[in-house]
């Protein structure tokens, strides 16, 4: 099924389901729109044709009606979050269908239950929504929104608290209402104080966020000075770096790298980076981020990179790491990580410039601007005869950009290749305020028949967006760049037409097309002060020319004044509309939604009494306020659009209609003039009919007498043939001649030479002579002693023999020495064990003797002890026995003593 029939079935499904919100309506709406989730339809969708509009306006409508099922909202805001990330359809998103106010509707309505997975979605997609986007402060549950987002940063879910945090950072991020709005607020402090107790957290993502938020509202204040002040700003520094370069992810990392940028707009903390020690390793790691293949990761380094060279200071320095050559870069405090990943920024660079146009536009436009900026700070420096063979290379690659891309491919192409064509004809002027060497490489690299495909491109561009039917914004926008472009590219040739004579011809016969006409009158109408100073320029050089349309161009001149005063009326009229229609919007009460059909009975009457001015508060007590306003805001568009798009469609089909009346009168008189012409040559041609008779006489008497010379002639050359073969000889015998005197004076020198040389010679040789007689006489000493020498060498040798042998014997004893004190010492070892023995014998012994010593005394005590009692028990065996018989005391003595 192709898209415009799933189109069509999508729209049914949408209009079933507002007449009857059935269970069935809305399975089959779900259906209708997961079919088209599977299709790649974004370029049909925000086509700004009719039918792609409904659909879309619909699927907000259903969306934001709070009786929709939260199964049916969350497909649609997944559908329409796929397009997203698309810069058309982002800026359809916020200008046309107000998908920002309808997803914090649906956040207004589910307020109480805050972890609810819609609300999380929605949240996700608001933050991709709203990211490098201002949010008009005036859309609907805006300030809801913001209060909402307020009071859930310190929520315990932390996928809430990330998603609040992200979002509440775009909408602060230079946008002065949503700030103050934020300040009014009675519980800002308590807000304060979550985000400063938020910079703890564990995720860097977080902590990110919490910065950027604070960044926005505090950074002039107290509050703000506190926090970036001199002593924790190197943190946030180091913090930006490590999550830029180690990266959290592309979205942690993104919002870092805008941290560090809205910073760096602030000149305290801009010194504070300048100052911080770290800088040039950070440098270097961030650059080497540049050979990355994630080209979002590429833009957002570049985007840094930009923002650096914003500070004088700073720029100085990226333009000395990224344009010296590389062994110049290496430093010693570096380390070889950041040495590898750092080498040669410059042609990574060169690589993202090249990328397709069908890629991210960001990549090659951030690249171009960085390049821009940093030959800016190389000319008129010392860098610059270091950039030459950068330059060199860069022209050789960068000027191919500018061929004229294949037509087949679709206008979002030619767009894409008019912007990289005006940054890279923006680089290329640059170049020309260098010294001669930069000027001499543009001039021998840029050819004239680029610049002319370039314009002829533009200038039938211009012409196809004129007969097309895309909106007037768009067409403005497009109509713009292709202005720019055609500017500098004739501003350039301008410049270069000095140097090449085929540039300056070219030059002049683009400025006398007609169709240089629109561009010219734009840029001289425009409020750009860039375009008025160029279009001058150019207009002082065409002004003479015979052939430049001078009145159509004051006429169209005419015609964009009356277009821009018309405009601004219009404007002005929209503006107090939109002012009466938000008085009233607030005189109305919010109802509870009553069922579609009652309330789109009562719109057409609503808009009719509006129009009339009738007072409205009795009739709408039934109808939901929200639904009223966006219908009649979406109307009210509508209309202003169409009648916009017809006012700029009649005054072109008008102002061509004059251009054309202007061409016929001008092709009138041109054909009288050229009838005028032919008459006179016509009487011309008979004059000179008669004159050629008559010189048709004369030439044949002259060519008689031209046989009769080229006779004498041939006899002359003869002559002076054979006069300059004798003088050819001449020549030859004289410079034989020289050639063999010259070989004299060189052989005569050179005997000069060898006759000095032998008679050095010789005296070297009777030099030689008596050394060699000295050295005999020397060399029979030298035997002599040599003799003697070799007989006390030998009695040496006996001696030492002798004493070898008197060692040999000593050596035998020390062994045989040596051997018994291995036996003695072993003696003394077994030895020592036994007295070890001994000695721990003798100590058990005089412990025993100790503890028998011990017993010992405890029996002498006891047996005295006995011995008392025994005494006693005598005593009184005595005193017994002193009463009882003789016998009896002498068996009990007996006794006794035994």
């Amino acid at each position: 099924m192709d898209v415009s029939t799933c189109l069509k079935s999508l729209l049914l499904a949408i209009r079933q389901y507002r007449n009857n919100r059935s269970t069935v309506n809305a399975s089959q709406l779900q259906k209708h729109i997961e079919d088209v989730s599977g299709l790649k339809c974004g370029g049909v969708l925000f086509s700004g044709q009719v039918l792609p509009s409904e659909c879309l306006s619909g699927l907000m409508e259903v969306a934001g009606d709070p009786n929709t099922s939260h199964a049916l909202t969350g497909s649609i805001i997944f559908l329409l979050a796929q397009f997203v990330s698309d810069g058309e359809a982002k800026e359809a998103f916020h200008s046309s269908y107000n998908f920002t106010g309808t997803l914090a509707a649906i956040i207004h309505c589910n307020r109480t239950t805050p972890e609810e997975p819609l609300v999380l979605q929605c949240l996700n997609v608001l933050q991709r929504l709203t990211y490098n986007v201002k949010t008009l402060h005036c859309a609907s549950h805006i300030h809801e929104l913001i209060s909402f987002l307020m009071q859930h940063v310190q929520s315990c879910n932390d996928d809430i608290v990330k998603a609040c945090l992200g979002l509440m950072a775009n909408l602060c991020r230079h946008d002065i209402s949503v700030q103050s709005h934020i300040k009014s607020q009675s519980n800002v402090k308590a807000f304060y104080r979550a985000l400063i107790n938020l910079l703890g957290h564990n995720c860097l993502t977080v902590v990110v966020f919490v910065l950027s938020i604070l960044s926005s509202l505090t950074l002039n204040e107290e509050v703000g000075q506190k926090l970036f002040n001199a002593k924790n700003i190197h943190q946030t520094f180091q913090l930006i770096f490590n999550i830029t370069v180690n990266g959290d992810g592309t979205l942690t990392r993104n919002y870092a790298v805008d941290l560090l940028v809205d910073l760096l707009k602030n000149p305290k903390i801009a010194d504070n980076l300048t100052k911080y020690k770290h800088l040039s390793v950070c440098l270097s790691e961030v650059l080497g981020l540049l050979h990355t293949k994630d080209p979002d990761t590429a833009s957002k380094v570049m985007e840094l990179l930009v923002a650096l060279c914003s500070v004088p200071v700073l720029r100085k320095h990226v333009c000395e790491t990224v344009l010296r050559p590389p062994a110049a870069r290496l430093q010693p405090g570096t380390r070889k990580g950041v040495q590898a990943r750092g080498s040669e920024p410059s042609l990574a660079l060169v690589h993202w410039v090249l990328s397709p146009l069908d890629g991210p536009e960001q990549c090659y436009m951030q690249a171009l601007s960085l390049l821009a900026e940093l030959f800016e700070e190389a000319i008129d420096s010392s860098l610059c005869s270091s950039a030459q063979s950068f330059v060199e290379l860069l022209l050789q690659e960068v000027l191919v950009l500018l061929q004229s891309p294949d037509s087949t491919e679709g206008d979002q192409l030619l767009k894409k290749h008019c912007l990289r064509a005006g940054r890279v004809m923006s680089l290329t002027l640059s170049l020309l305020c260098g010294d001669d060497a930069l000027r001499m490489l543009v001039s021998q690299r840029l050819s004239p028949e680029v610049c002319v495909s370039q314009v002829e491109l533009l200038l039938s561009y211009n012409q196809d967006l004129s007969g097309s039917t895309c909106s007037t914004s768009n067409y403005q926008l497009r109509l713009l760049n292709a202005l720019e472009v055609v500017l500098k590219t004739l501003e350039l040739m301008s410049h270069l037409r000095q140097q090449m004579p085929e540039m300056e011809t070219s030059f002049y016969r683009i400025l006398q097309d007609q169709r240089m006409v629109t561009p010219l009158s734009l840029a001289l109408t425009s409020n750009c002060r860039e375009h008025v100073q160029v279009a001058l320029r150019i207009l002082v050089e065409a002004a003479p020319l015979p052939d430049f349309p001078s009145i159509i161009l004051g006429d169209s001149i005419a015609a964009n004044n009356a277009y821009c005063q018309r405009d601004g009326e219009l404007s002005i009229r929209s503006s107090s509309a939109s002012e009466d229609v938000s008085l009233v919007g607030k005189s109305f009460p919010i109802m509870h939604a009553e069922p579609p059909g009652s309330a789109y009975q009562s719109i057409d009457s609503l808009i009719e009494k509006l129009q009339s001015g009738v007072e409205l508060q009795e009739k709408v007590k039934d109808v939901h306020m929200s639904e009223i306003i966006d219908v009649y805001e979406q109307k009210l568009s509508a209309l202003a659009c169409k009648e916009s798009r017809l006012q700029d469609l009649l005054e072109a089909k008008a102002l061509a209609l004059s251009q054309a009346d202007r061409l016929i009168a001008q092709y009138r008189c041109q054909r009288a003039q050229a009838e005028a012409e032919a008459r006179k040559l016509a009487s011309l041609l008979k004059d000179t009919e008669r004159k050629k008779e008559d010189l048709q006489t004369e030439l044949n008497d002259h060519l008689l007498e031209v046989e009769r010379l080229k006779s004498d002639s041939q006899q002359l050359l003869e002559h002076n043939g054979r006069l300059q073969a004798v003088a050819d000889q001449h020549q030859e015998l004289k410079g034989t001649y020289n050639q063999l005197l010259s070989r004299y004076d060189k052989n005569e020198g050179m005997l000069k030479e060898l006759q000095a040389a032998h008679i050095s010679l010789t005296q070297q040789a009777e030099g030689l002579r008596k050394t060699n007689e000295g050295l005999k006489l020397q060399q029979e000493r030298t035997v002599a002693e040599l003799t003697e020498k070799e007989q006390q060498i030998k009695g040496l040798k006996t001696d030492v023999l002798n004493k070898e042998r008197k060692i040999t014997g000593l050596q035998n004893d020390l062994r045989r020495q040596e051997e018994q004190i291995h036996e003695m010492e072993e003696n003394v070892s077994i030895l020592r064990k036994e007295l070890n023995k001994t000695e721990q014998a003798r100590k058990d012994t005089s412990i025993k003797a100790s503890s028998l010593e011990l017993q010992k005394s405890q029996l002498e005590a006891k047996v005295e002890k006995m011995e008392e009692e025994l005494s006693k028990h005598t005593q009184m065996i005595a005193m017994i026995h002193s009463l009882s018989s003789g016998k009896l005391k002498g068996e009990i003595t007996a006794s006794l003593s035994l």
